[in-house]
């Protein structure tokens, strides 16, 4: 069954604009990654410097094994020196009701 994984990250207010953009790049080769079925961003409308990225995985272990790359790369470290504090990743499972 797949999972939904939010990724918020609060943006330091002079890098949202190199922030966007880099997720830009990187998402295209992230939706082709295995165990992806898509991602969606958003802006917070009250904060414009946090986003939000709405993952959809097929399991939870393809997103670790996608996250251990994007870390290996450095693209993690690159989105981190970004931000003002640690991105918050939490994982749903669907649930039909």
């Amino acid at each position: 069954m797949s999972v939904m994984v939010l990724l918020e990250l609060q943006s330091n207010v002079e890098n949202i604009e190199q922030l966007k953009s880099t997720f830009r790049d990187m998402l295209a080769d992230t939706r082709k990654y295995d165990g992806c079925q898509g991602v969606e961003t958003f802006n917070n409308q009250d904060d414009p410097n946090q986003l939000v990225l709405v993952e959809k995985w097929e399991s939870r272990q393809h997103y670790e094994a996608y996250l251990a790359w994007r870390t290996e790369s450095g693209a993690l470290d690159a989105v981190v020196s970004m931000t003002s504090g640690a991105p918050s990743i939490r994982y749903f499972d669907y649930i039909d009701i």
